[in-house]
This record gives structure tokens, C-alpha cells and sequence, in this order.
């Protein structure tokens, strides 16, 4: 399916091309420290930490020559985090985080080892940086979503399951940004016809309690957040949904991979080569807080018909042409 192109209209720079360089820098190897919220056998980010360090080969950073990789898998709990956050600010030169709890602890034991996130959301709201265009500090990196993109999840879902009348949004409690998405689906729910209901949860119990809950009134569905509970508990959540017979709506493709109805997310494997983009200029001599935060670009539609199908609902034949990703 052909892909489509989201331009965010915030001023995001976009990243110029750049030549790749395979030669070594001076100082001998060099160290990288990777923090990722979800657990260690996760196979879709296991993937995508896989693609970040062939991306950064390909600028010429050869693992046992001239960089050292260390990767943490720590699930979502906010103490194996902040352990795992000490130990990489004593060891690295630079660190990759992937989320924006895992920010959030790192900045808790450094003010001075660059980081460069990904999958994060709202840096300024949260005070990661100074401002998208000049940083400043020790942190930079690139934006999963902008909160706008919630209105959109509403109007897929809506389109998929016309019959809804009320949508659950399902989101972290523990990540404020989350918030935002929230805000957003209430100002835009009205003028589809939608009411939206607040599920914030804190683990694999709430989500169940809460959507359980919510399913007992007629017309529902949800849409899920992004944040590292929601992606590792998405069997949990697609189990659910198809329990339940709700409607959903994912933050990234992966979900319909696995079962789930709809998503409309960004591309997670042009976020992995910006993100290792970043990181080579750090360890060439930038300074992180002199690269923009940059905010998606691309965005990703998928849809699983095999599920649609079990939901009694019929995909609008305009809805699968504009799709790039289609599960039959």
C-alpha cells in the first residue's frame, strides 16, 4: 500500500542528509547506553533496538571497535528503571531512551550525559527541554506523537465502527503527557458524536477492571495511548477487545500485527535511523542541546479484516485504499 506522508505544522526541522562516516573518532571506543522501558523479551522492540544498532553501523560505529553497546530492558517498573538509569549514566558516553519514563529517571542522575529519546512524547510539557528548537541542556531526540493525533484516532475509530457512540481512552497515569491525548479526544469527541470516557491505569489489573467496566453500556470502543504499560500489556488489551467486542483503536502497527482492529501510528523504523542520526553527531563533538527536537513526519495506517470480521463490521473500501498495511 502506498505510504502516506503527515507533515506537523510546529516548525519541526526536518534532518538534512549526511554522509555517512566509517572512520573512527579519536578517544578509542566509545560507550552507548540503551534504556527501554518494556521487557527483555519483547520481541517488537527487541526488533527495533536491532534496527538502531544496524543504523548505526552504517554510519561506522562497529561494535567491538569502536563502540560499546549496553542495553537495558527493564519492563515498566519505575524502580528497575531508575537502577538501570544509574548504572548507564556511570558508563556511557551517550544514552538512547526509549520512552519518556525512562527520560524522566535518567534526568533524575544526569544533567550532563547527552540522551537522545525516542517514542517520547511532549519534551517540553515535561520538562525535558528548553523549547523543540533549541533544547539547551543534555537531552534532544525525536517525538513519537503530538497530542493533535488523538482528534485522528477518534475519526478512524468512528469511520471503522459508525455505531459508536462512546469512547474509552486508555492511557498511563504515570506518564503526564498522556494527559494531552486525553484533553485533545474530549475537545474533538463532540463533533463526531462521541463521548469520551477518562481510563487511566497503572497495570495489567486496571486495564482489565476499567475496560470491563466500560463495556457494560452499549456502542463502545477505545483507543490506546502509547506508553510502555500499554505496549507490553497489548495481549492483555487485545484479548480484551475481542472478549468484549470492542472497537479499538493503536498507537502503532504492531497491535494490528497481533490481532488488534485498527492503528495509526508513526514509522518506528525511520524514528530508529533519526534517533542513530542523533546519536553520531553527539558522539562527532555536537552538543545535545544544539539539535532540534524533532516531531514525526511519517505516520503508518493499518487494519487487521480478519478482526473487523469477528466485530461484525464492514471496512469502508476507502479506508483499506488509503491503508499501508492490510491483514486479511
Amino acid at each position: 500500500m502506498k505510504r502516506r506522508a503527515f507533515i506537523a505544522g510546529l516548525g519541526a526541522a526536518t534532518l538534512a542528509p549526511r554522509v555517512l562516516r566509517a572512520q573512527q573518532p579519536g578517544g578509542g571506543q566509545r560507550r552507548l547506553g540503551v534504556l527501554v522501558g518494556l521487557a527483555a523479551d519483547d520481541p517488537v522492540w527487541q526488533g527495533f533496538v536491532a534496527d538502531f544498532r544496524r543504523d548505526l553501523a552504517e554510519l561506522g560505529w562497529a561494535e567491538g571497535r569502536n563502540l560499546r553497546v549496553d542495553v537495558r530492558f527493564t519492563g515498566p517498573d519505575i524502580e528497575a528503571l531508575r537502577a538501570a538509569a544509574k548504572e548507564l549514566v556511570a558508563e556511557s558516553d551517550v544514552i538512547f531512551a526509549a520512552s519518556n519514563p525512562a527520560v524522566a529517571v535518567l534526568l533524575q542522575e544526569t544533567h550532563t550525559v547527552p540522551i537522545v529519546f525516542a517514542s517520547a512524547s511532549d519534551s517540553v510539557g515535561s520538562g525535558f527541554v528548553a523549547s523543540l528548537a533549541h533544547p539547551g541542556g543534555n537531552v534532544t531526540g525525536f517525538h513519537n506523537f503530538e497530542p493533535a493525533i488523538a482528534g485522528k484516532w477518534l475519526e478512524l475509530l468512528k469511520e471503522i465502527a459508525p455505531h459508536l457512540r462512546r469512547v474509552a481512552l486508555l492511557y498511563a497515569l504515570d506518564i503526564p503527557a498522556n494527559l494531552a491525548f486525553l484533553r485533545v479526544a474530549e475537545s474533538v469527541a463532540p463533533s463526531l458524536g462521541l463521548t469520551v470516557t477518562a481510563a487511566g491505569v497503572r497495570d495489567g489489573g486496571d486495564i482489565e477492571r476499567v475496560l470491563s467496566s466500560f463495556a457494560a453500556e452499549p456502542d463502545g470502543g477505545f483507543a490506546v495511548a502509547p506508553a510502555p504499560l500499554t505496549a507490553g500489556e497489548r495481549p492483555r488489551i487485545i484479548g480484551l477487545a475481542e472478549r468484549l467486542k470492542l472497537p479499538a483503536i493503536y498507537p502503532f502497527s504492531y497491535f494490528v500485527a497481533d490481532g488488534g482492529l485498527i492503528a495509526y501510528g508513526i514509522d518506528r523504523k525511520a524514528l530508529m535511523r533519526n534517533a542513530a542520526s542523533y546519536v553520531d553527531r553527539i558522539l562527532h563533538g555536537t552538543k545535545a542541546g544544539d539539535l532540534p527536537v524533532q516531531l514525526p513526519t511519517k505516520f503508518e495506517l493499518a487494519i487487521n479484516l480478519k478482526t473487523a470480521k469477528a466485530l461484525g463490521l464492514a471496512v469502508p473500501s476507502g479506508l483499506i485504499a488509503s491503508a499501508d498495511q492490510v491483514i486479511e
